[in-house]
């Protein structure tokens, strides 16, 4: 199969990282850890603007009627940019789930939607959402904020805030056809994210390489170091097509999507993780501590990981799908 981006796909990529390079530099990263405005600040609306918030929803309702194969390139400029915010939870997995009557909001970026997977008890960013989607039992519930007693939980990544919520009553029931679908929509956007962490690390180490002096030489020099941000380089670059092919499938709605988004996030989060651990070691010491930006993109990496199944839960996957297993790994 020959396989190649549309021009239209490679522009809205293109788009979204000039944008993003405007309203969502380091400094607003930074900002968002003490700030809750900055996860819905300029960033956000940026996006809106675009339409990529309203990229999954159907035309009729105010949306582009995307792909995931449209989007998967901008979803790596997301991360790219460490944009903070739960975006794959709005404009992805929502609109799949979700009423009509919130999706003409979520299109405009009026609308955030939180969401729990059955994979992790906590919500994120809880606090500035105005629809939550979350596990009571064995239901599924969507509820509004005032309606449930939200509570903050620690979090790896300052930038990213999560809350356990006790539903109690308030809620309503649901059980979307659309359920499955959404976790893997939302699983491939996280790995497109994850590989455009770990490309822009890979940029932070290699010009950092550049700067560093050790026995009078850039340590860029060294065969050592080559070595290491080839190892990255390439891990990047397998893992690319991975995810590409994960995008194809569910837009094609291939008979192997879910095994392909499973392949996608594992390959995605360890290139990701090999991009961490390379920057910090050509970085030295300075690369762990908060004088350096480095180190939001690093906590991104490790909660993303973790987001939309884990390592644990898409290796299972993939498993039972290379037995010819049944398994779902379904939204709360």
């Amino acid at each position: 199969m020959k396989f190649s981006f549309t021009e239209d796909q490679r522009l809205l990529a293109r788009a979204v990282r000039e944008a993003l390079a405007k309203s969502c530099p380091p400094e607003t990263v930074r900002a968002a850890k003490a700030d809750p405005a900055v996860r819905r600040g300029d960033a956000w609306r940026a996006l809106a603007e675009l339409g990529l918030l309203g990229a999954h929803v159907p035309e009729e309702h105010g949306g582009l009627g995307l792909t995931p194969l449209d989007t998967v390139l901008a979803y790596e400029e997301i991360g790219r940019a460490a944009v903070p915010g739960p975006i794959v939870e709005t404009a992805v997995a929502a609109p799949l789930v979700v009423g009509t009557e919130w999706l003409e909001r979520i299109a405009t970026g009026a609308a955030a939607v939180s969401v729990r997977t059955d994979d992790s008890p906590y919500l994120l960013d809880a606090d500035l959402a105005d629809l939550l989607i979350l596990q009571e039992g064995h239901g599924r519930t969507l509820a509004v904020p005032g309606t449930v007693e939200l509570t903050e939980q620690p979090s790896v990544d300052p930038t990213r805030r999560l809350f356990s919520a006790d539903a109690g009553t308030g809620g309503r029931q649901i059980d979307h056809p659309g359920l499955d679908r959404a976790f893997d929509q939302a699983a491939l956007a996280t790995a497109a994210q994850l590989l455009g962490l770990g490309r822009h690390l890979l940029d932070a180490a290699v010009a950092y390489a550049g700067q560093r002096k050790q026995f009078g030489k850039q340590i860029g020099s060294f065969q050592a170091v080559k070595h290491q941000l080839a190892d990255v380089a390439i891990a990047l670059n397998f893992a690319a097509p991975v995810v590409h092919r994960a995008a194809y499938s569910l837009t094609h709605e291939g008979a192997t999507a879910s095994r392909d988004v499973s392949a996608a996030k594992v390959a995605a989060a360890a290139a990701a993780q090999r991009a961490v651990r390379t920057a910090l070691q050509v970085h030295g010491g300075i690369g762990y501590t908060d004088e350096l930006d480095l180190h939001l993109w690093f906590a991104r990496v490790w909660s993303l990981r973790t987001t939309w199944g884990d390592d644990r839960v898409h290796r299972a996957r993939l498993c039972a799908a290379l037995l010819g297993e049944s398994t779902t790994v379904r939204l709360p």
